[in-house]
């Protein structure tokens, strides 16, 4: 923020840690921003103002002071450092450094390096000489003197070498000008010629200026003390010996007879200690009094001028003031200000800089205020999308969010998985509400997490039915094993999860069915992707149909996870309800992965699906699945998974509890399957293939026959 002050032990820090990650000192990082900084000082606008500063570098420096008093109008909690040059009898230059600001003092080289080498054509070195506690101010507490050498680049002068050339050197100047003209001037003509010979505008002699000084002083008492309304001249002790009608209207009080300047007034700057020799140090500086009565406010700024024949400090002045606010606190009209005062300017104009800056603060926090705003808007957004793609796919939502339609979509291949949890209805009646709601939350948490390991897209729950499918709404080729992998996380999530009135794990049916769908947003007002087709009908009569505690595959299901190593039990043919004889089976296991693998939680584990490998193979070539040996087409990109959101619709199916004529046939198919060898195994697998096919046939002869009413209930 530009009107903002930060602390210094934040600059330390990053002054700190710059050096560690450059590998260098801190007195040449200072330096090195030194220099960085009078460029930015240059870019931001304030070239001419540092240009006219001064004519050579100790005049720049002795104006720094003034530079920093007029930024502390637009900085009021500036804390400048002082300057102050000396001149040593052996002809050296010191400078001294004044700061309350510690451990910045390298910064003075390089940005006094870099105004030597822009405004002055010059080198300039600079050695710390002495580096103490102050001793001679009341403020600024680091006191550092730097012996500055400068030295003039080859081939060019400064006005100061130009300045001390001597009389013989002055006419030989003239000399040579008056030869060049002689030709073709004579007399005044040539003597003029000679004079004004720098183009006619101003006298070109380099000489020392000697000013003339008037044998009385025209002015007498009451009109000086008038045309200076704010000036005070005191002695060495100092006593008060005369002071301007408005320093004597505010401050009656100067007007007695032994009266002190220290009485009425303390130094604001430069932080010096009030006393004849510590004023005439900084005799360079603008000082600034303030008025330590009670009854005013009076701020007074201006020059020191010492008067060596009378002994007396004169001390030029008007009253320190930046607005109009400020000059009614004081009880100041501009009619006291003196005429030729640009003290009156200076408070008009600053009136309406003021009124500028008061307007780039508030654009600057309003700006700032935007930024948080529109960082609280994306995160809500984040929320909003979050939620919309949990409840649809996320290329369908885009497409909706954009007002664009979404054509229905026909899957040739898809593995469809329904759920519910055995004897519902009778936990329903047993338990409070609120023990129902807390339960089916605890499963489908854990369910929902699964869809997210293996990339399934959750379609819905129903009570406490629910159903995904895989392959839909990316195709993938490694549908089926997705969705077997997920079912095989239920039901070891679902061992986690207690029965309210018993205290024990609750026990769920899965069921399976591979097949073709149609899939599709239904409605407007509350949209919904839903899935068409007999294939839904299917799966669920594979859960209705299922045994508690088993995955219930149909034989397309089969078909598809055979080869992938998984551990597939045959159950046999069954009636099912709308579909005749039906050869189906349980899902036992996974042979190729661990239940750690199955539930997510392998920590740098492989991917489970070569299809999340990124990379891995060329464009448009074939991927094998490693839990198949048959290859599946490459899968598309498609968006990062998402929790699902779930809604409930009508069931088209009921879920009831088997008799026991199920488990005894789920016995009897498990002691067959044991003694099985592995050539009836092979046998099986190829009735199972007829058994399909058949299945298939009169499964789509059933669907042509379908009424409007019946074509209804698939819809889920």
């Amino acid at each position: 923020m530009t009107y903002m002050v930060y602390d210094d032990a934040l600059t330390l820090l990053l002054v700190q840690e710059a050096c560690s990650l450059l590998d260098v000192s801190a007195e040449v990082f200072l330096k090195l921003f030194g220099e960085h900084f009078f460029l930015f000082c240059k870019q931001a606008g304030y070239d001419t103002m540092l240009r006219t500063l001064g004519g050579n570098l100790i005049e720049f420096i002795g104006n720094l002071d003034a530079l920093h008093s007029y930024l502390a109008l637009s900085y009021e909690e500036m804390n400048a450092p002082s300057f102050r040059v000396e001149m040593t009898a052996e002809g050296l230059m010191l400078l001294h450094y004044y700061s309350d600001r510690k451990g910045l003092y390298h910064i003075v080289p390089g940005i006094l390096e870099a105004v030597a080498r822009e405004f002055f054509d010059s080198e300039v070195t600079m050695v710390v000489l002495n580096q103490s506690e102050e001793d001679e101010r009341t403020g600024k507490k680091e006191h550092v003197v730097f012996l500055v050498t400068q030295t003039n680049q080859a081939g060019k002068t400064t006005d100061q070498d130009r300045s001390s050339l001597g009389g013989e050197a002055l006419f030989r100047t003239m000399r040579g000008r008056s030869a060049s003209l002689a030709g073709t001037k004579s007399g005044w003509a040539l003597i003029k010629a000679v004079v004004f010979s720098d183009k006619g505008s101003r006298c070109s002699l380099h000489g020392p200026f000697s000013p003339c000084y008037p044998d009385r002083l025209w002015v007498e008492e009451k009109a000086f003390c008038d045309a200076f309304p704010f000036h005070i001249i005191f002695d060495q002790d100092l006593k008060v010996r005369q002071m301007g009608v408005n320093v004597q209207k505010f401050l009656p009080g100067l007007r007695a007879r032994e009266a002190t300047l220290d009485q009425s007034f303390t130094i604001i700057h430069p932080q010096v200690t009030f006393t004849i020799e510590s004023i005439r140090k900084f005799i360079n500086s603008q000082f600034v009094l303030k008025s330590c009565k009670e009854h005013t406010t009076l701020k007074l700024r201006g020059q020191m001028l010492w008067m060596q024949s009378l002994g007396c400090m004169l001390y030029m002045c008007s009253p320190k003031l930046r607005s109009l606010q400020e000059l009614q606190d004081v009880g100041l009209h501009l009619a006291d200000l003196a005429q030729h005062d640009v003290t009156r300017d200076l408070v008009l104009l600053n009136q309406q800089r003021l009124a500028e800056m008061e307007l780039t603060n508030q654009l600057e926090r309003k700006k700032e205020e935007l930024r948080i705003l529109s960082q609280h808007l994306e995160a809500e957004k984040e929320k909003t999308e979050t939620l919309l793609y949990a409840m649809l796919p996320r290329h369908v939502a885009t497409r909706l969010k954009d007002g664009q339609s979404v054509e229905a979509g026909e899957f040739q291949e898809c593995t469809i998985l329904f759920s519910d949890v055995v004897t519902f209805t009778s936990i329903c009646a047993a338990c409070e509400p609120i023990h129902i709601v807390h339960l089916l939350n605890s499963m489908y948490s854990k369910f929902d997490q699964l869809t997210s390991v293996h990339d399934i897209y959750k379609v819905e729950t129903i009570g406490d039915a629910y159903m995904v499918v895989g392959g839909v709404p990316v195709p993938t080729g490694s549908h089926a094993h997705r969705v077997a992998n997920f079912a095989l996380g239920m039901r070891i999530a679902a061992q986690e999860v207690l029965n309210p009135v018993t205290g024990q794990p609750i026990q769920i049916r899965v069921g399976l069915h591979t097949g073709p769908v149609l899939a599709g947003v239904v409605g407007e007002k509350m949209p919904r992707y839903c899935l068409f087709g007999d294939s839904v009908n299917t799966a669920s009569r594979m859960e209705s149909h299922g045994v508690p505690d088993h995955i219930h595959l149909s034989s397309s299901t089969y078909s598809a996870l055979k080869d992938g190593g998984f551990d597939i039990q045959e159950r046999g043919q069954i009636e099912v309800k709308g579909k005749g004889l039906m050869t189906t089976y349980f899902l036992l296991g996974n042979l190729l992965l661990s239940e750690d693998g199955i539930m997510g939680r392998e920590v740098g584990g492989a991917c489970l699906y070569r299809e999340d490998l990124c990379g891995q193979s060329e464009k448009g070539s074939v991927l094998r699945d490693p839990l198949s040996d048959g290859a599946v087409a490459p899968k598309p990109s498609r968006p990062d998974p998402l929790a699902p959101f779930a809604w409930d619709i009508t069931p088209p199916f009921e879920a009831k509890d088997h008799s026991a004529t199920s488990s005894t046939t789920a016995t009897s198919s498990t002691t067959a399957t044991s003694s099985t060898t592995a050539t009836s195994s092979i046998t099986a697998t190829s009735s199972t293939t007829a058994t399909s096919s058949t299945t298939a046939t009169s499964s789509t002869t059933a669907t042509s026959s379908t009424t409007a009413t019946s074509r209804l209930c698939l819809l889920l």
